[in-house]
């Protein structure tokens, strides 16, 4: 199942504190983040976690994270 989330993770930067947290995150296949899109779109592929899940993830690296309809 494939999430998507508009977040602040705006860089390069910003990607290298986020990915310890969702690389840590057995249950997460695959993610990436489109810094080029203005929403900096955060795409989450994962079969176990929900939406909220995710987003506490994110949170835990300090960023934001919300669902994109």
């Amino acid at each position: 199942m494939k999430h998507e989330f508009k977040t602040n993770i705006n860089c390069g930067g910003c990607v290298a504190a986020v990915t310890p947290h969702l690389n840590g995150e057995k249950a997460i296949t695959n993610w990436k983040v489109d810094t080029q899109n203005p929403q900096k779109v955060l795409t989450v592929e994962t079969d176990d976690l929900n939406v909220d899940q995710v987003c506490a993830l994110v949170h835990k690296a300090g960023f934001k994270a919300e669902k994109l309809s």
